[in-house]
């Protein structure tokens, strides 16, 4: 049977995955390679689907590279469950396109089988085979697309000149026995105009008081009637009774000079 299938990647890049049988074991699709490390790397189950069946093969293979520019490669594997066994012999030629779009990859080779897989029609294992190889060069595609370039940065920050800096002087705090305190209100020196005597000197009213509750008992102190402006008012009786005694004073004084004038008079007439 023949087949092609194209990959958009040039064809020095697939002659490179195709090189390395770690990249090509990378893309056979369905692979589980075998965790031993003294195992090929081509070595391993895989799954193929024929028909309606789900077949497991177990086996190896081999790429090897020909002088006119094509891969020879070379497979055989036996049923996990079952009896069954297949062969495979491919040749894979590298043809590039005419615009440089990509590379037409070219199979070319023959099969053999025997068990599960011999049970299918005809045409249903080459749609098989068909659809692996489709997918086998396409992972050949991935594995040779080149990888993106990093994006540019920023455009770097030249800088033409810089201009010193010019070291600054420490500032030496003021000690605390040098700072200016103000003049105290208490100081006879103040130029604020204010007498120690004045703020200490009592009020007159205090000083009143003071005097007038000298030699008088803690009691009489005690229960004396505040003076001044914080003395009671007076009654209105009180002010009645004292405008009464202004006029009778005088009157009586009047009346006992009569009297003695008169007690006089009678005496020189007698």
């Amino acid at each position: 049977m023949e087949h092609e299938v194209f990959v958009p990647v040039p064809a020095d890049r697939l002659q490179q995955v195709l090189s390395d049988p770690e990249q090509v074991a990378g893309a056979v699709p369905g692979l589980q390679r075998d965790a031993d490390e003294s195992a090929r790397p081509l070595s391993g189950r895989l799954k193929v689907r024929v028909g309606g069946h789900t077949i497991t093969y177990r086996g190896a293979a081999r790429v090897a590279a020909r002088g006119d520019g094509a891969f020879a490669i070379e497979g055989e594997g036996v049923e996990v469950r079952g009896g069954g066994s297949v062969k495979l012999s491919l040749t894979v030629r590298l043809d590039p396109a005419e615009d440089g779009s990509g590379t037409r990859l070219v199979f070319a080779g023959t099969g053999a089988g025997e068990g599960r897989v011999a049970e299918s029609s005809p045409q249903a294992v080459e749609n098989a085979v068909r659809r692996l190889l489709e997918r086998f060069g396409e992972g050949l595609g991935r594995g040779a697309a080149p990888e993106p370039e990093p994006e540019p940065g920023p455009d770097p920050v030249v800088i033409e000149s810089v201009e010193p800096v010019q070291p600054v002087e420490p500032i030496e705090p003021a000690s605390v026995f040098e700072t200016e305190v103000p003049a105290s209100a208490f100081d006879a020196d103040s130029d604020d105009g204010v007498d120690v005597e004045d703020i200490l000197a009592p009020p007159a009213e205090a000083a009143h008081a003071r005097r007038t509750m000298i030699g008088r008992s803690a009691e009489e102190v005690d229960h004396a009637p505040p003076r001044g402006r914080y003395a009671p008012a007076p009654a209105t009786e009180s002010l009645s009774s004292r405008a009464t005694l202004r006029w009778a004073a005088p009157a009586a004084a009047v009346v006992v000079a009569s009297a003695i004038v008169a007690g006089r008079a009678l005496r020189r007439r007698r």
